[in-house]
């Protein structure tokens, strides 16, 4: 297990200089930004205030809490999971080792859902399901940007459930999301026929790739949220062939999906008669991130 050397730290500047060191040697590339951080929320000051108080001397208790936070960093537990925060369309989300992290690729998946909103014009009330719901970030920042919408959030995970709930309390979207705890689908039997949009971030990585994953993936972040086994396409062949029976007429299916991943999902959705043609969604980098397409 990595560990970090002995830290000299009498000083902010010391702490600064030495944390950076230290968490460069056990391989993380942003350690001055990550250390700020670290020390930030051992001391209570931000970046500026530890900038300028470079030669203030650190209480053995602040110094004690450095170095707790400094040596979970270096047994490469996620950033977000120590500081229990992760930022997703432009709001702040409670996270923990309960939930997979929000990632900014996610938020193409978001931003489909608000642009057939856009296209669509109309303002009546309306519901989404968001199946795998996780920390919530889905669901809570499309409740947050379309105020007409009701969202039913569904995970199999009941530590995940409270996770998000907490974030549509925080985000004061609680009153439009109805949580539901079980397996897929199988939770919105009441809702067939009756969603506008279903969306899901599914698990979609083989088994075997997770072990190839960096450490803060593979060894922090929930399994069940990564992976479905050894059919990376599992949950795509579920929503090509029954996700049609809870949408309305013309209502839409939007998925993240893995790299490499669109074209394969495009051809379940194609041998469904259920569906019209699919289409796909890049990211930010290009990657095809997400697939799409309406009952029809």
């Amino acid at each position: 297990m990595t560990k970090l050397q002995p830290l000299q730290i009498p000083t902010i500047g010391d702490a600064l200089r030495e944390g950076s060191r230290s968490l460069r040697d056990v391989g993380l590339p942003s350690a001055s930004l990550e250390v700020a951080l670290l020390l930030g929320m051992a001391t209570g000051l931000d970046r500026l205030g530890l900038h300028t108080r470079t030669a203030t001397a650190l209480s053995s208790d602040q110094i004690r809490g450095f170095l707790e936070l400094m040596d979970r960093r270096a047994k490469r537990e996620p950033l977000q999971y120590i500081t229990g925060h992760q930022e997703f369309m432009g709001l702040d989300f409670e996270v923990t080792p309960a939930v997979l992290i929000p990632r900014a690729d996610t938020e193409m998946l978001v931003e489909t859902v608000l642009d057939a909103e856009e296209e669509r014009g109309s303002r009546e009330n309306i519901w989404l399901a968001d199946v795998g719901t996780g920390s919530g970030a889905i669901a809570v920042s499309l409740a947050s940007y379309l105020p007409y919408l009701h969202v039913v959030a569904v995970d199999l995970s009941e530590d995940a459930l409270a996770i998000a709930r907490r974030n549509a309390e925080t985000h004061g979207v609680a009153d439009r999301i109805t949580f539901l705890q079980g397996d897929g689908l199988a939770p919105l039997e009441n809702y067939r026929g009756k969603l506008r949009y279903l969306v899901s971030n599914p698990p979609y990585i083989l088994d075997e790739e997770v072990l190839t994953l960096d450490p803060e993936v593979r060894d922090w972040e929930p399994r069940m949220a990564l992976t479905p086994g050894p059919d990376a396409l599992h949950w795509y062949r579920l929503f090509a062939a029954r996700g049609a029976d809870y949408l309305m007429p013309d209502g839409m299916l939007a998925m993240e999906v893995g790299m490499g991943q669109s074209q394969d999902v495009c051809d379940l959705l194609a041998v469904c008669a259920k569906w019209q043609p699919a289409e796909i969604r890049s990211d930010l980098g290009g990657i095809e991130r997400v697939v799409f397409a309406r009952h029809g």
